[in-house]
């Protein structure tokens, strides 16, 4: 092999891996969005996603996002009713409509963010219902919303993603729960422009068997999440994951997309970035 080709194989392996602030999680200490902006921006970070930005002037967030040269990567549809127990609408049979208006609204959000990634929330088995007898119903609709979105984020250039959430420590109705359930829904939608969104705590919990799952289905993944597991504190915390062989082998499949830091400060957020900053340093030169 040619010095150049080794040269350019280390390159392709050694890619640092890009994280961005969930401001949903992080910097809570300050209630507004646009000081949390500001707020990842002075700790170093270059892009922030979050949850639900619908409470926010859509002109204020632009302002302060071009002011701080922040890249926005990533938000979530909106949950619909949360104080009735609405946690997503895409895969609730009877609330087509809902989920579609909720998806303009993101729509509306991302493109005066240039955000190129709009997270379609699932929802929950209703309360009181037994999972397996609504799991096709649900299943199905889910599936139809999705192939919906994908015709209108397609036109605006967009990603969907869709993301199994824990069932045994987070949520115990959510309808999405398992990357393998989520691959046989994205493997019916079978439209490039919706992808998997992969949060390592949420896998753990569910299905452990971490780097196989990690190189089966990296693959159709879009965006990637972390937090530590039991507790979903820092990467560096005690706990049952092994970050820095996890961020190996993510720079080893050569990763390309962001990481989102959605996890609980054990303290005040700017205490607990000690681990990203490790990770600055010691990935600066590549």
């Amino acid at each position: 092999m040619t010095d150049a080709r080794v040269c350019a194989v280390a390159e392709f392996q050694m890619s640092a891996l890009k994280f961005s602030a969930n401001i949903s999680w992080l910097f809570t200490e300050f209630p507004e969005i646009t000081r949390r902006l500001r707020a990842a921006a002075s700790a170093g970070f270059q892009a922030v996603e979050a949850a639900w930005i619908y409470d926010t002037d859509i002109t204020e967030l632009k302002r302060v996002k071009d002011e701080t040269g922040l890249e926005f990567v990533l938000i979530n549809t909106p949950p619909g009713d949360l104080k009735n127990g609405d946690l997503g609408l895409g895969a609730v049979p009877g609330r087509e409509q809902e989920f579609r208006r909720g998806l303009d609204l993101a729509v509306e959000y991302a493109k005066a963010l240039d955000c190129s990634r709009i997270h379609l929330m699932a929802g929950r088995v209703p309360a009181e219902v037994d999972r397996t007898a609504v799991a096709m119903e649900m299943e199905d609709t889910f599936v139809q919303n999705l192939k919906h979105a994908a015709g209108v984020l397609s036109k605006e250039k967009i990603l969907g993603l869709i993301e199994p959430i824990n069932t045994r420590i987070t949520d115990a109705r959510y309808f999405l729960d398992s990357p393998h359930q989520a691959a046989g829904i994205l493997q019916k939608v079978g439209h490039p422009n919706i992808k998997l969104q992969m949060d390592i705590y949420h896998w753990q919990i569910m299905d452990g068997n971490l780097t196989q799952n990690i190189r089966k289905y990296l693959p159709m993944t879009g965006h990637i999440q972390i937090a530590q597991v039991p507790d979903r504190h820092e990467p560096d915390s005690d706990g049952e994951l092994n970050f820095s062989y996890l961020f190996k082998l993510l720079e080893e499949l050569n990763y390309q997309g962001y990481i989102g830091c959605e996890y609980k400060p054990q303290r005040s957020t700017e205490a607990g970035l000690d681990w990203v900053r490790r990770y600055w340093t010691s990935h600066k030169d590549l």
